[in-house]
């Protein structure tokens, strides 16, 4: 999908980008059957009090229903279109099945209308089709991951990701994910085959604060420009600096780069390897 640029007879105009959708996105209107309502709570919890900052406002949404769990063995579906999704940064494809139900995937890089996909323990190395890790080849590009045989995937499903099948060994395999993080993944566990689509959606610039705000971010302050009774940043003469060892938060922890993963973390026995 490429990006479209503007005649800059504005300042905004002058950088921005979106991207052009006519080339990819074949249905315009969503499955009413498959949508649900979104509620907004702008960050703030039960009590109505802010726990996440710089939320708030933005377009009206609804929910597509995603089928992450592709559970729907050794029946063929048929793409009826690819849809842009505002809750997520890839685009999504509506299916079809043989019984007539529909359902919304993740529509990854090749797959047009009119294509067949299927899932099951049997199914061919195609792009779109679903199938357990031990039943993929060493070295296939994938996404849309399970961490547990039946929860639905959960790694690699964000515009124009992919990991890839390393090796398998045992009951595990070894995926290498987008971030460099060697990983064991139960080899029972589902994985589509393929490239996640839209992966020209990290070159938009937003070129302006207004369509930061329809995605729903408010504006952010610097700590520097803040009194110290504020934050750890703020006060001093003219431009200060941090003041400290490094960069705080708001409420005096460590920021950016600072490790705030668990060490005892029941999980750590499956990285093989830590991001880059």
């Amino acid at each position: 999908m490429a990006t479209k640029r503007f005649n800059s007879y504005t300042p905004s105009r002058r950088n921005m980008t979106v991207l052009d959708y006519s080339s990819e996105i074949t249905k315009k209107t969503p499955e009413k059957s498959l949508l649900e309502k979104k509620k907004k709570n702008a960050g703030r919890n039960s009590y109505g009090r802010i726990t996440v900052r710089h939320h708030g406002g933005g377009n009206r949404q609804k929910y597509r229903i995603i089928d992450f769990k592709r559970r729907k063995d050794d029946m063929e579906a048929t793409v009826i279109g690819i849809e842009y999704d505002p809750n997520r940064s890839s685009n999504i494809a509506l299916i079809e099945y043989a019984d007539g139900e529909k359902a919304y995937i993740l529509a990854p890089e090749g797959l047009t209308d009119g294509d067949k996909i299927i899932s099951g323990e049997k199914t061919d190395i195609k792009v779109g089709n679903s199938l357990p890790i031990s039943n993929i080849p060493v070295g296939t590009l994938i996404h849309n991951i399970e961490l547990n045989p039946g929860q639905g995937g959960k790694l690699v499903r964000s515009a124009g990701q992919s990991a890839q099948l390393m090796a398998k060994e045992g009951k595990y395999a070894h995926v290498r994910l987008p971030s460099g993080e060697m990983r064991l993944v139960l080899a029972n566990c589902r994985a589509t085959i393929g490239v996640i689509g839209n992966s020209d959606h990290e070159n938009v610039n937003l070129g302006k604060a207004g369509r930061t705000r329809h995605l729903g971010i408010r504006p952010t302050v610097r700590g520097s420009a803040m009194n110290p009774n504020d934050h750890p940043h703020g006060g001093g003469e003219g431009k200060a600096p941090v003041g400290h060892a490094g960069p705080l938060t708001p409420w005096g922890k460590p920021a950016l780069g600072y490790k705030t993963r668990n060490k005892k973390n029941k999980t750590n026995k499956f990285i093989v390897k830590r991001r880059k």
